[in-house]
């Protein structure tokens, strides 16, 4: 037991490891996407997607489209945000016209941050409540800049960057990045500011990162590099450019085929576009997710403690199955109740690992009650009948294999008369270990039938015992009927001999109940089962006097059993006993 709770807790050790380091953290990403598209697909109400697609391209004659198309644009909705980025000068010359939309309406103008040095971000308003949170945000050294008349007069810029998982999809958004040490706010926070006509935002800085970012009223939980994880499972009005006519909150983007690049997503490819809109819609809505900050506490200490019991429950199938079950079951149930929630809580490594211990110690298990029950068969495979055997090894707690006393009934029988016969085979050694083996098998098969353990073989002596490793109630019962059917035995194998012209084999036989210890009994490199004890030689001093007698069994006063004929003999005190003891003989 506690060699497998060792090895149990050192696996547990070994997992609880590397739950740490998170070596399967594609296998969490993928949790969480089922989390997310399992969730029916709602239609956003307010966000309008407004599209240069294929048709508005071939409208106005080819992309990139007028800017004074965008600035017509932008005066149709409450709010606009502009998700196509121009890095020069309109090669149309209406960047005036776009610039006056700009200033007039409530836009946002993108920006695109570089992994090169590109001159100064712009300044936008920052409250920070707690420490330096430029440690804990992506950092851009520079920022890729639109022409200076479209960047003074807008009202807003946000970062379009989306970083994407170790697997290439995207499922968070930054909605603050460090560009040139300057706090720069993405897409979705500066349309979420701009929305609520706030002059800035707050974020609010821990110990362990940012925690969360407010633009009043609404108030947006983060995981501690500004992240949050985007609800995928929407869908949005879609309106071709050239059919807009107003609407709450534009997104506008590109669709037109070989122009905009596509963003993978656990909800597909999209459109830069579609992935903002996405993105403030969630916030909007309160459906942004976060991994809270005790979410990895929680998982090591459920992998803990559930860990110990499927180790301690792991040889009883009928408890860690169920339990097995019902944690797994209810960690999902948690995990789907939490995220209803806005919460992240991974339980795939934890269904991992807890799935790794069962199978592991299940395995260890069955190899250790295999090699448990071919130790039973090589020990007691000589003692006792191959049912007893299996019925060992099918409940290896019936042994009691460590020295224990109990009430045993003793059989010793041997061949009177041995050594005239031995003398006769002196020049065929294998003619008498013949004869002795025809015997021996002749009675061992009557003794194993009716239960009895086979002690040992001493020459032409057989010593047998009842009641044990297996509990006996009618142990002198079976010992009677033993010997009964030993004689009957003996008379045919006789009957053979006699055909054979062979000798006779005559024999005696002391039966005797009490009180001895029995189990393993010898030195560390060799031992055996056995019995030692006054009554074992009791059955012993029995045996002997059935020369003396004249009889072929003697039986004790202890070993008599109701619904037998017996015959009394005499009341004797056998060598090494001061008490009498009444003996009989069973009547044929």
């Amino acid at each position: 037991m506690w060699k497998k709770i060792v090895i149990g807790n050192i696996l547990l050790g070994g997992l609880l490891f590397l739950q740490i380091q998170k070596p399967t953290e594609f296998l969490t990403l993928k949790y969480f996407d089922y989390l997310m598209m399992s969730t029916p697909t709602t239609q956003d109400q307010n966000i309008t997607l407004v599209e240069i697609d294929e048709a508005t391209v071939k409208h106005y004659g080819g992309y990139p489209l007028p800017r004074d198309v965008y600035a017509d644009l932008l005066y149709k909705s409450q709010l606009s945000g502009l998700t196509v980025f121009f890095p020069d000068k309109d090669i149309h010359g209406k960047d005036k016209e776009l610039a006056k939309a700009l200033r007039e309406t409530n836009s946002i103008l993108p920006f695109v941050a570089s992994d090169k040095a590109t001159g100064s971000s712009p300044h936008v308003g920052t409250a920070v409540i707690g420490g330096d949170p430029h440690p804990w945000l992506y950092k851009y050294p520079g920022i890729l800049r639109t022409p200076s008349i479209l960047e003074s007069a807008t009202k807003a810029v946000g970062i379009l960057t989306a970083i994407p998982d170790e697997d290439g999809l995207v499922r968070k958004m930054p909605l603050v990045l460090s560009v040139e040490s300057k706090l720069v706010p993405a897409f979705g926070l500066e349309a979420l500011r701009l929305l609520n006509s706030a002059q800035s935002y707050q974020m609010k800085v821990g110990q362990s990162g940012i925690q969360a970012l407010r633009v009043p009223p609404y108030l947006v939980p983060s995981d501690s590099r500004a992240n949050v994880y985007v609800d995928w499972n929407k869908d949005f009005k879609r309106v071709s450019a050239l059919e807009y006519e107003q609407g709450l909150i534009a997104i506008i983007g590109v669709t037109a085929e070989g122009v905009a690049t596509k963003i993978p997503t656990p909800a597909g490819l999209l459109y830069p576009h579609e992935v903002q809109a996405m993105t403030l819609s969630s916030m909007l809505e309160g459906k942004t997710k976060i991994t809270p900050d005790w979410a990895l506490g929680a998982e090591l200490l459920t992998t803990l403690v559930a860990g110990l019991v499927l180790i301690f429950t792991s040889s009883l199938v009928y408890l860690s199955i169920p339990f097995l079950a019902l944690v797994l079951g209810g960690l999902f149930y948690a995990s789907k109740t939490l995220f209803a929630q806005g919460l992240l809580f991974d339980v795939s490594f934890i269904f991992v690992n807890l799935l790794i211990i069962f199978t592991l110690m299940t395995f260890y298990n069955f190899v250790e009650q295999y090699f448990l029950r071919l130790r039973i068969k090589q020990q007691f495979g000589t003692y006792l009948s191959p049912h007893m055997v299996k019925k060992l090894q099918d409940n290896p707690k019936l042994l009691s294999l460590g020295g224990v006393t109990k009430r045993l009934t003793f059989l010793f029988s041997d061949i009177r008369g041995f050594t005239p016969i031995s003398e006769k085979y002196q020049s065929d050694p294998q003619g008498l270990t013949s004869l002795i083996n025809r015997f021996l098998d002749n009675q061992t098969e009557i003794i194993l039938k009716h239960g009895g353990t086979i002690d040992k073989y001493m020459g032409d002596c057989i010593m047998a015992f009842w009641g044990a490793p297996l509990d006996d109630e009618q142990q002198v019962e079976n010992a009677t009927k033993a010997i009964i059917e030993m004689r009957i035995s003996l008379e045919k194998l006789n009957k053979e001999l006699n055909e054979e012209g062979l000798d006779q084999i005559n024999t005696g036989a002391g039966i005797n109940t009490g009180l001895c210890v029995v189990g393993n009994f010898g030195s560390s490199s060799r031992f055996d089962y056995s019995v030692l004890g006054d009554s074992v030689n009791l059955a012993a001093r029995l045996e002997s006097q059935c020369k003396e007698y004249n009889v072929d069994v003697i039986i004790s006063e202890h070993s008599l059993v109701d619904g037998y004929e017996y015959t009394y003999l005499d009341e004797i005190i056998v060598k090494g006993k001061s008490e009498p003891i009444k003996i009989y003989t069973l009547q044929k």
